[in-house]
């Protein structure tokens, strides 16, 4: 699968730009702040619906105007495919396959994989227990669409049930019936997710800890591990167990949604023991990892999308992430840099055709 056109119109810092792709590399070079970034993040939308950066649409329109529109044309086992993701202030998004709106976004989610790999991924480390849960959520989910529906109808439950805790508590009220009938929606799908997560990580643990020691060429002992509050006891007990605290809280206040994955070094988190260079090679093996996840699963070789990753690593993780590249397992790849001549350096050993992008 290869991106062959992609048209932008007022996406970001674009009034309206049209480029025509290579099947396999393409570079987008140019000083900072040019827009490299946001035409991968115009890709990015177009593969999930929704900006990698900033999912808040109103922000991605260009100042001054009301509306933007990405369309792109894909080439996919031997059929073409448009894609077109357009939005205007006070309505809602649309995303379009040949001409045709989808009714719910979730239809198109793995339709067409893609990997990112950004220096924003250090939210993953840095940042709470949602970004690192929605890093899990968005693999499994490019794969399996039981898992997605479940995700959705699990996380409206969720809310619904939030609302009732807080009806009681305006109301001076309390019904048990009616918080039990969604404590027993919450268990069922719960339970699911939990056991996809559990499954995942087995899976996906050991092409992780691959990925890692060929990046750094150290045999250090790195691990990531799911933290799940069902470990222990199944979500309806839990449920119940914490009835009055959820009320006090009006929220609920366990169950998967509070699920998190722990990223260690010599049993240490990595985020308060890891070097700079051992956190850059741990986030940049999870996302080639979740990229051999995809593949394996997939009908079709995903994207890989690669932001200012040149600039970010020293040179001997940059000669190591090419040589992992440079093998028959990847497919279309974007690459985005400050330097031209450095990224065509780096490009031409690959031996595969490729275009430059001066911006």
């Amino acid at each position: 699968m290869f991106l062959r056109h992609l048209s932008l119109v007022n996406y970001k810092n674009f009034d309206s730009k049209t480029l025509e792709f290579d099947p396999v590399i393409n570079c987008l070079v140019g000083d900072n702040g040019v827009g490299k970034t946001n035409i991968l993040d115009a890709i990015y939308l177009l593969c999930f619906g929704k900006s990698y950066f900033n999912p808040v649409s109103t922000q991605n329109i260009k100042h001054g105007t009301d509306f933007f529109v990405v369309e792109g044309e894909f080439e996919k086992q031997n059929r073409t495919e448009k894609i077109l993701c357009s939005f205007k202030k006070g309505t809602k998004k649309v995303i379009k396959r040949n001409g045709k709106p989808y009714e719910k976004f979730s239809e198109h989610i793995g339709f067409l994989p893609l990997v990112i790999i950004s220096p924003s991924d250090r939210d993953l480390i840095l940042e709470g227990s949602d970004t690192r849960r929605k890093f899990m959520d968005g693999v499994i989910s490019q794969s399996d669409k039981v898992y997605l529906q479940n995700l959705i109808k699990y996380n409206k439950v969720v809310s619904q049930r939030n609302s009732l805790l807080k009806y009681f508590v305006a109301n001076h009220t309390f019904d048990p019936d009616t918080l039990g009938i969604y404590n027993e929606q919450m268990n069922s799908l719960g339970t699911a997710i939990h056991n996809k997560r559990n499954e995942f990580i087995a899976s996906f643990l050991p092409t992780f800890k691959e990925q890692y020691q060929t990046i750094s060429e150290k045999d250090e002992q790195i691990n990531l591990s799911y933290e799940s509050q069902l470990g222990d006891d199944t979500l309806l007990n839990l449920l119940e167990k914490n009835i009055e605290k959820d009320r006090a809280l009006q929220y609920t206040s366990v169950g998967v949604h509070k699920d998190d994955l722990s990223f260690t070094i010599a049993g240490h988190p990595i985020k308060k023991f890891g070097s700079q260079g051992q956190q850059k090679s741990f986030l940049i093996a999870l996302k080639l990892a979740q990229f051999d996840f995809i593949k394996g699963l997939a009908d079709t070789t995903p994207i890989l999308l690669l932001d200012d990753i040149f600039d970010k690593l020293d040179e001997t993780r940059v000669s190591r992430i090419v040589g992992l590249v440079k093998e028959d397992n990847f497919g279309q790849i974007f690459i985005s840099d400050t330097h031209a001549d450095r990224t065509e350096d780096v490009v031409k050993n690959f031996h595969q055709s490729y275009k430059i992008f001066n911006l």
